[in-house]
């Protein structure tokens, strides 16, 4: 035997560089990353420009704001985890990677390690500019020290959080979107159910009338989590401890008092979706 080590054909390195090859060689997928990130810093861009200015009783949770292009984010990221995997059953290269690769844990592993590590590296920068872009703007809309608001800095817990929640919010999207397509095998059906899971989901619990159903359809909702992440107040805008949408006292108000920093749980837990069950 020579001295060159023998390597089988399900092995995890040669998984992840198969799987790398194909994403980067597909027509249009690498593309989606960066419309990924642009559109989702220029509707938080829309979204700053457009919030009004701050002149007294301001309500507006200024990180919630900066991180609006998350929403739409979420659905491209979405589209291109779901034709990463959907694209080789709708043209049979999947049967080519399984005789490469038997092992199909192997390849279904690598695949998520390839795409969700791909989705990280775009999400970051994303979330990143867009609390920069937010940062820079909204305090000269009135959102300041003036009026109870903080700067919005990632040394700053609530902020960090957001941004954190942010980026795991879009990481599970993708994992959701590789599970549903390796289901369904379709890339169009996956898409839909996806997409319906993140925008249709949301409708349907709203026009639920009982509030123990519509607390527990919550929290398996995907995109209540999304939504709730980043939220966070400035203490003066908090004191009236108003209700949280799951109907029960915001779980804020109790740290509002003598306390000039925006606010959020002390468990970093939110009410609902998948962070919350």
């Amino acid at each position: 035997m020579n001295a060159t080590t023998w390597r089988s054909p399900g092995d995890w390195t040669d998984g992840v560089r198969a799987e790398w090859i194909k994403v980067r060689t597909a027509p249009g997928m690498l593309w989606l990353l960066p419309v990924t990130m642009i559109m989702t810093v220029a509707l938080s861009v829309a979204a700053i420009a457009t919030t009004a200015d701050c002149v007294s009783g301001c309500a507006v949770d200024p990180a919630k704001v900066s991180l609006t292009g998350v929403d739409l984010g979420q659905a491209i990221v979405a589209v291109f985890a779901v034709l990463a995997i959907g694209a080789e059953y709708s043209t049979g290269m999947i049967g080519v990677t399984l005789a490469a690769i038997p092992r199909r844990s192997t390849v279904l592993a690598a695949k998520a390690a390839v795409v969700i590590g791909l989705v990280a590296a775009t999400a970051t920068p994303a979330v990143l500019a867009s609390l920069l872009v937010g940062r820079l703007i909204l305090p000269d809309r009135g959102y300041s020290a003036a009026h109870g608001y903080a700067v919005m800095s990632l040394q700053d817990g609530p902020t960090l959080r957001a941004a954190v929640g942010s980026i795991l919010h879009l990481l599970l999207v993708t994992g959701l979107s590789l599970g549903v397509a390796t289901a369904v095998r379709d890339s169009a059906t996956a898409i839909g159910i996806v997409l319906g899971l993140l925008y249709l989901f949301p409708i349907i619990i709203g026009s639920v009338s009982d509030a123990t159903w519509r607390r527990h359809l919550e929290q398996i909702a995907p995109m209540t989590a999304g939504l709730r992440h980043p939220e966070h107040r400035a203490p003066e805008k908090c004191a009236d401890r108003r209700l949280g949408r799951t109907g029960r006292p915001g779980h804020l108000g109790h740290l509002c008092a003598g306390n000039r920093r925006s606010s959020a749980s002390p468990t970093g837990r939110v009410n609902g979706g998948w962070m919350g069950i």
